[in-house]
């Protein structure tokens, strides 16, 4: 009786899993039978610039065209936006394909998209001007500005917190406890994560953390003596002549933006786009709260590059993710004076690569 009993639950089992997998097969196959390409080629995908190229960088903009129609239509994106700058000009703004697709309205030049996780690099900004007037100290423990953040079984400095190097837990993807909060300080954010245990001793390990950049815009703010988002503004974004970026809101619906999709399968837009759902992100401060431009993202690059805003944690290739999916590409290349960045309304767009090959084609013009 064992024997049989055995016998027929691995039946059971083996038919389960096999109806499973057909399952999951058919699934896929009646995604893919049901996706409508957002574009039919790249003749369909309507384009918007602002003034025309100067002759120098003629040749370079024709083939950097090419290549982001060619991505837009295999990625299946909404939309794109692109901007190139060089040698402290920026030289080249265009937008892609659909701002809205229900709606029909362009991206223009000037459209706003979320960055996600590229909100770090314009927050580096501010902790460098706050180094120089030695009001925040990398080396210092990061209580000396967030005493809100308890003490650990081991010091975490400042440093430490912007290099992903103190443990502190990452947010966990489109399933954040945050998204649905909304914070007037970032020091209102930490009763979500500011208690949990380190995953690991500061300095032994690395891991990404948008909540350590969470208490990265508390430490900003008590060393500015003013809210962060005024700091940011005042500080950062109007000398840089960004005047596109700013932090996102549902309270305050942000002008001109660009409406936000999420793949409806596999993480993977081929599949066609849903309307990403509504999301609150003012808890998330510098760690992933701005809007921008990929002309305002150049402007920032280029006065990376010539030392007008002190950045300590940002390198030469940035990726912005949103729910887990990168939206955004800023590309520095010091040795060429180029600065590139590309946006897109869609998770999971391969910015990064459209990036990279619009600077090639600017590297050997």
């Amino acid at each position: 009786m064992t024997v049989r009993r055995l016998q027929t639950w691995l039946a059971v089992i083996v038919i389960g899993v096999g109806v499973l997998l057909l399952g999951i097969a058919g699934l896929f196959v009646y995604v893919s039978n049901t996706a409508v390409p957002l574009h039919t080629g790249a003749h369909d995908v309507p384009t918007s610039s602002r003034g025309t190229p100067s002759a120098a960088w003629t040749a370079a903009v024709e083939q950097a065209r090419q290549v982001v129609l060619t991505g837009i239509v295999e990625q299946n994106l909404p939309g794109v936006s692109v901007a190139v700058g060089v040698g402290g000009e920026l030289v080249w703004a265009e937008g892609y394909g659909w701002s809205d697709l229900d709606r029909r309205l362009p991206v223009e030049p000037d459209t706003r998209f979320r960055i996600g996780t590229a909100s770090v690099a314009l927050t580096s900004a501010a902790v460098g001007l706050l180094l120089e007037q030695n009001r925040l100290r990398l080396d210092e423990r990061i209580q000396v500005w967030v005493p809100e953040f308890p003490e650990k079984p081991w010091p975490v400095t400042l440093r430490q917190v912007m290099a992903h190097t103190a443990g502190i837990r990452n947010d966990g993807g489109d399933e954040g406890p945050l998204y649905g909060r909304r914070c007037a300080r970032p020091v209102e954010a930490l009763d979500a994560f500011a208690d949990r245990d380190l995953l690991f001793e500061p300095g032994t390990q690395s891991r990404y953390s948008s909540f350590g950049w969470i208490v990265v815009s508390a430490a900003v703010e008590a060393a500015a003596g003013e809210p962060f988002l005024s700091f940011m503004r005042t500080r950062v974004f109007e000398p840089l002549g960004m005047r596109d970026t700013k932090a996102d809101s549902l309270a305050e619906p942000v002008a001109n933006m660009a409406t936000s999709y999420f793949p409806r399968f596999a993480a993977d837009p081929a599949y066609g786009p849903d309307v990403m759902r509504p999301v609150e992100y003012s808890c998330y401060a510098g760690a992933s709260a701005f809007v921008s431009t990929p002309a305002d993202l150049v402007r920032f690059g280029m006065a990376v590059h010539h030392g007008t805003v002190p950045t300590p944690e940002v390198g030469t290739r940035h990726i912005g993710t949103l729910l887990g999916g990168p939206v955004a590409s800023l590309l520095t290349l010091p040795e060429y004076g180029i600065v590139v960045a590309v946006l897109s309304n869609t998770s999971y767009a391969d910015t990064e690569s459209l990036a990279d090959r619009i600077a090639q084609a600017f590297v050997t013009r």
